[in-house]
């Protein structure tokens, strides 16, 4: 897929500069900046989601009660 972006000259050159400075092209700092920030769009979403469900029901366990009821606590 082909996508086309409108920038400023100011823009473009920060763009550019920041790509040469990490060693990546243009399309691929922006291919995984954009990745990027989807995926800490939806990270956040399961986070509320979690922390709502926990506000409802604050039950914790203990990393030695996980280990009991999935059978690792012998390895």
């Amino acid at each position: 897929m082909t996508i086309s972006l409108r920038l400023s000259a100011e823009e473009s050159a920060l763009i550019k500069n920041y790509a040469e400075l990490k060693k990546v092209s243009v399309s691929e700092l922006i291919r995984q900046t954009v990745m990027e920030k989807i995926e800490d769009e939806i990270d956040l979403v399961a986070y509320n989601s979690a922390m709502a469900e926990y506000r409802q029901n604050p039950v914790t366990f203990s990393l030695d009660d996980v280990e009991k009821e999935l059978g690792l606590n012998g390895l």
